[in-house]
């Protein structure tokens, strides 16, 4: 497995493992991963990854998103880690979240955060081995549009990480 940083070649990859993370149902609240125009839109333009396999297929990405256009907050960001559900267990996610924190710190970043469905308990355990923490439970924050649980409101657990190196006690 590869780890590399995604250039706006990678787009039609990135897009493809985003639609199939949202099939599960417990990944997001949004129901279509819509195109890399939109995902390029939504997150920063730095510390953006890929996995690739062997063949050079992505198997997976990370990414962070701003959490606020107030100066106060520019080392704080939203992370994403999706893998391609053929890629499950093979420890793609914990390469690229090792992998993301470690840019993230490059660039300043003091603390991550991720909102985590509760039922997906297998992203919650990989933050958490991490060094990520649940510090919160926003109740119903959405309602779900699509799938099993269409129509359904939801929970998200609120997981952060400090970082270790920035100089923040």
């Amino acid at each position: 497995m590869d780890i590399r940083v995604m250039t706006s070649d990678d787009g039609n990859g990135v897009v493809d493992v985003y639609q199939r993370g949202l099939q599960s149902g417990h990944a997001s609240f949004q129901e279509k991963a819509g195109h890399w125009s939109d995902w390029d839109r939504g997150h920063l333009d730095i510390c953006r990854l890929v996995a690739c396999d062997v063949d050079g297929r992505i198997c997976g990405w990370a990414g962070l998103s701003g959490v606020s256009g107030r100066c106060v907050y520019q080392g704080v960001a939203e992370i994403s880690v999706y893998v391609d559900p053929d890629f499950h267990g093979r420890g793609v996610g914990s390469m690229l979240l090792s992998s993301l924190i470690a840019q993230s710190e490059q660039h300043g970043f003091w603390s991550l955060e991720a909102g985590i469905f509760p039922e997906n308990q297998a992203s919650i355990t990989l933050h958490q081995k991490h060094g990520f923490e649940i510090v919160g439970r926003k109740r119903g924050l959405g309602k779900m549009s699509y799938g099993p649980m269409a129509g359904q409101w939801r929970d998200v657990m609120l997981l952060q990480r400090r970082s270790e190196i920035v100089g923040i006690e």
